[in-house]
């Protein structure tokens, strides 16, 4: 199966959604949940149609147009979905951004992607409002009544404007499947921020693509809690419902005592999760009713151990589905395959209209069993971006001339299965020798008297970094007699490393405190250091946390070698 089966030349966003609305009109499209008022709204494909050419026709009337680009910082609620469809539909561009985002992140990503249009929520518009650029001309609420000071008064709001339009669109500007949808900008937890371009060939694209994972069918009922803003919900949950025509159950907020309740009350059969959604369900007190559901399936993104990979699915009865990717490479691009055998702990490989190969920093392919970059290829703007917003250089540093994506993550393939690593940034070079911190932190977490750990690299005259950790500890100060000393050496000992040492400091925590590992520069260290879980071994590898970039942080175990390439 190659990419153009998946993303045929001829579709949009626009087309599509104008298929599925014409062919399963009556079908429920829409189920939104709010977390703080319980209130369920229910749309099918034609009345959310409606909704969304009102949208269109209102923006229209305010002077967006084709390839005017709209910033939607608002958390997860139907005016999002509606905006999202209604932009498209006109051509335009949608920019969405994480509600949870300081004003000041909003105001640089506004300035950086010169939106002439913010949709925001009411309660949030007057802290905004400082913060946004004279690029802005239109401030736009969603929420609230505009009658008194401190909740977007004076502002337009969304509901208003579009009440007085049509329910058709009459306008249909020519949108090509190359043209941009969305913009949609990463974390920048180890740069700054970039704008990765999402044209509407990817989002048909990623739908399919996740169809295919998931062997989604229309009649599927798709649960998620994760960001709307976010790429795992663009690509991962709207883009598969609308190319399916399945139904999006859309909640506000992720709640673990209400989960299976919930997934009982919408009758899902797939839902979308991550560590975090996994852990805290897994600590809830049992439930007579928690396998009453339907669900089959977990589309899964993030750490997870084996361990609890295992109870999960022996407790709830749900199989989990990991994928690995970024958002420049639309989430999934290595994957389980929807049947047949999967090589836990292995991410799997690579999906339909991808390659992917390891290599060394010169990008040369390595052999079976060693370490190097994970490199995938597909086609910009198609099964990969179409590149960084406004910035070309950054784009050629991880996009070559090939269509090989420098993922910067490390793994090694046995059989066709990828097994992952770590990231770039958490290798630690030591004496010419790269050390995962992952494998350290694993080690490590393992030992008695841990609670938590988090590995870093630090500078170090002699060695290039040294090992830094910072621990929890549970009642003591471990470390401080002669077997701590002789435990923590056993770090040495994880592959056979000869260079290898006890780390050079241990910082630790008091009983019951998180850990928080500092450092001089922050990038080195990842999001989630000192939260790992401890995770059951598979006999004779180790049980590593794997992934870290995007989705697919799980744990994986490592083979003799190590990179060839030094770094």
């Amino acid at each position: 199966m190659t990419h153009s089966e998946f993303a045929p030349e001829s579709t949009t966003v626009p087309q599509l959604w104008e298929r599925q609305v014409e062919d399963r009109g009556d079908h429920e499209f829409l189920v939104f949940e709010d977390a703080h008022s319980h209130e369920v709204r229910r749309f099918t494909y034609r009345e959310f149609d409606a909704a969304v050419n009102k949208c269109a026709n209102a923006l229209a009337a305010r002077g967006v147009g084709a390839g005017s680009r709209v910033v939607l910082y608002l958390d997860n609620c139907v005016e999002f979905v509606e905006c999202a469809l209604a932009l498209a539909k006109m051509g335009a561009v949608s920019v969405p951004v994480d509600a949870t985002s300081a004003p000041f992140e909003l105001g640089r990503i506004l300035g950086a992607c010169r939106a002439g249009t913010l949709i925001t929520r009411a309660c949030s518009a007057d802290e905004l409002l400082p913060h946004v650029p004279d690029t802005v001309t239109d401030v736009i609420v969603v929420g609230g009544d505009g009658a008194v000071g401190g909740d977007g008064s004076g502002l337009p709001r969304l509901r208003e404007l579009a009440s007085r339009e049509a329910d058709s669109f009459a306008s249909s500007p020519r949108v090509r499947p190359s043209d941009l949808c969305e913009i949609l900008f990463t974390s920048g937890t180890t740069s700054e921020p970039k704008g990765v371009m999402i044209t509407h060939a990817n989002f048909v694209f990623s739908g399919n693509y996740v169809n295919w994972e998931l062997d989604m069918n229309p009649e599927d009922r798709y649960m998620t809690s994760m960001v709307a803003a976010r790429v795992n919900y663009q690509l991962s949950a709207l883009a598969p419902v609308l190319t399916a025509g399945a139904t999006l159950v859309m909640l506000s907020r992720y709640r673990a005592t209400c989960f299976w309740k919930q997934a009982r009350a919408h009758r899902a059969t797939l839902v979308q999760g991550m560590a975090m959604i996994v852990a805290t369900m897994l600590r809830q007190s049992v439930d007579p009713h928690e396998r009453d559901h339907q669900v089959r399936e977990m589309h899964y993104f993030l750490p997870l151990s084996t361990q609890d990979k295992e109870a999960f699915e022996e407790r709830f009865g749900v199989s989990i589905l990991n994928n690995y990717g970024s958002t420049e490479c639309l989430i999934g691009a290595i994957t389980d395959p929807p049947h047949g055998q999967r090589r836990w702990p292995s991410i799997g490989r690579a999906g339909p209209g991808y390659e992917v190969r390891i290599a060394d920093c010169q990008g040369n392919p390595l052999p079976e069993g060693e370490v190097g970059e994970i490199m995938l290829r597909g086609v910009p703007g198609v099964s990969l971006m179409a590149g960084y917003w406004d910035d070309p250089g950054a784009t050629a540093e991880v996009l070559d001339e090939d269509g090989w994506f420098h993922t910067h993550d490390y793994a090694y393939i046995e059989d066709g299965w990828v097994y992952f690593m770590d990231r770039r940034v958490d290798l630690i070079k030591r004496s010419g020798e790269s050390v995962s911190s992952a494998e350290v932190e694993c080690t490590i977490e393992d030992l008695p008297g841990v609670r938590e750990v988090a590995v870093i690299g630090v500078p170090d005259g002699g060695r290039g970094q040294a090992e830094h950790r910072r621990r929890g500890r549970a009642g003591r100060h471990y470390g401080d007699d002669e077997r701590g000393r002789n435990d923590l050496r056993l770090v040495r000992a994880a592959r056979g490393a000869q260079t290898r040492e006890a780390p050079r400091r241990v910082r630790l925590g008091q009983p019951g405190h998180r850990v928080r590992a500092h450092h001089p520069h922050p990038p080195l260290l990842r999001p989630g250091a000192g939260r790992r879980r401890r995770g059951s071994r598979v006999p004779g590898r180790r049980d590593l946390p794997r992934g870290g970039r995007g989705p697919g942080r799980q744990r994986g175990h490592l083979p003799s070698g190590r990179c060839r390439d030094g770094r």
